[in-house]
């Protein structure tokens, strides 16, 4: 295989706000591979509290190029093993090139990941669109320049409930309450409660990602299911979320590809856990690749392409929540230029 890569920076239409902080651009590794011809994309976003700049993917990349375009290629899941032992600590470059591997399979099967894994897409959810934390007359204006089916509210300030409430009063539409690991457990009580007969469908992430002593006390007494986001990077993590979290939300870059993200799938099913797939403001290459696993989940959240003002490929359209396939195989990207 030959190896290409490259950074961008996307900008957000708007600044994109959580409990966390404040970005205008989302800087992301773009990932080529050529298998005799056969071109695959991936894509990894970086994310500030996890460590791993865009310059520490380039950095191990050029490290170990050799050895990664050497792998005598036969299935995406030998090639992650492979990366896996090969970049242990770098979860975010190894899900760009699970990606990529993932999308010449299908290419070489002429298939997208979806058809070739025998889901079924008429039962695909919809997906939310995220109305990042602003000043409440801006996140209504925000609601209203896009009208959509489900939202995902990010919170995390002192005035949650007055947010919601308000925003409330604008649309009948469903809400998704992300509270970014911002809550203390009687804060989070305090608020579900307030927010249980607001047509909020769950909440996610309301507890620092370590505290499972509070998380079990809220899995207990929330009116509201709970959703894992930062409590659950890893495969590992889903066993812990179990009885702590009704759901847990897989996220391809941490867990470090399409590869596990399947495996985390499989098994939340037998611990009757609800999945969801969640964005990390990828372009439509990254988003694409989440798009071939709603057949087999409960919930996604793959707005990324509708929150940027520029992309760098061709993916999924939206309509009004409903993910539209095009006719590409792989994940389904047409890249135009690299």
């Amino acid at each position: 295989m030959n190896l290409r890569y490259k950074k961008i920076d996307l900008k957000f239409s708007y600044p994109f706000t959580i409990s966390k902080g404040t970005k205008t651009h989302q800087p992301s590794l773009l990932i080529e591979l050529d298998y005799f011809g056969i071109k695959g994309y991936g894509e990894a976003p970086a994310i500030n509290y996890y460590n791993i700049p865009v310059e520490k993917m380039i950095e191990d990349i050029e490290a170990k190029k050799n050895l990664i375009e050497k792998f005598a290629f036969t299935h995406p899941e030998r090639y992650w093993h492979y990366l896996h032992h090969l970049f242990p600590q770098n979860s975010f470059l190894v899900c760009a090139l699970d990606m990529a591997a993932w999308d010449i399979y299908g290419k070489m099967n002429k298939k997208q990941l979806h058809n070739l894994w025998n889901g079924d897409v008429t039962k695909n959810p919809l997906t939310d669109y995220t109305i990042g934390i602003d000043s409440i007359k801006n996140m209504v204006a925000k609601m209203e320049e896009k009208p959509w089916p489900i939202y995902k509210i990010k919170l995390g300030t002192d005035n949650d409930v007055e947010i919601i409430t308000e925003l409330r009063n604008h649309t009948s539409s469903v809400f998704r309450i992300d509270a970014n690991a911002a809550w203390k457990p009687d804060e989070a009580i305090q608020k579900i409660n307030a927010f249980k007969d607001m047509n909020v469908e769950f909440i996610e992430q309301p507890l620092a990602k370590d505290d499972w002593d509070g998380m079990k006390f809220l899995y207990k007494n929330s009116p509201l299911p709970l959703i894992a986001d930062e409590s659950c990077v890893a495969e590992s993590d889903v066993d812990k979320c179990y009885d702590h979290f009704h759901g847990i939300n897989i996220k391809l870059t941490k867990c470090s590809g399409i590869t596990p993200a399947l495996r985390m799938i499989s098994r939340s099913r037998i611990l009757e856990m609800k999945v969801m797939v969640g964005s990390m403001n990828e372009s439509s290459i990254g988003t694409a690749a989440i798009a071939q696993l709603l057949p087999f989940i409960d919930y996604v959240d793959m707005d990324g392409p509708l929150l940027l003002s520029e992309d760098v490929a061709k993916g999924v359209t939206f309509d009004y929540g409903k993910i539209i396939y095009n006719n590409f195989n792989g994940i389904g990207v047409d890249v135009e230029s690299f």
